[in-house]
């Protein structure tokens, strides 16, 4: 069972240590840690995760290898823009994409980790 978490910090130099050291305790134990997948603000995970990218990637989670002509009737869309969201997921590594161009979502669950904190300073 794979686990994603998505996270948004702008250091992403600790963000990539922090995955890093997660990844070499899964060696040393042989268990598996999770993944994350981190974007430097707010803003750029809500620019990429659109609401209907997520609509697909929710329709994909738990549903096996979908088409891409299959997910856009089950989604009620347009093959093309199915596609061109498809594309972006792909990229983040969100979903996945077989030799047919089929798509399935490998993640058994997604967590979205976000926190704002006041970026005031008071002297």
């Amino acid at each position: 069972m794979r686990t994603l978490t998505i996270t948004t910090n702008p250091d992403w130099k600790t963000a990539l240590r922090a995955a890093g050291k997660r990844a070499v305790t899964g060696l040393r134990t042989g268990e598996y840690q999770g993944e994350t997948l981190n974007f430097e603000t707010p803003g750029a995970f809500f620019s990429r995760l659109t609401e209907r990218r997520w609509e697909l990637l929710d329709a994909l989670l738990g549903s096996g290898t979908v088409g891409v002509r299959e997910l856009a009737r089950r989604l009620g869309r347009d093959v093309k823009r199915v596609h061109e969201d498809a594309s972006t997921l792909v990229e983040l590594g969100l979903i996945e994409k077989d030799e047919r161009g089929a798509l399935n979502c490998p993640f058994e669950n997604i967590h979205v980790d976000m926190m704002m904190a006041s970026s005031r300073r008071v002297a």
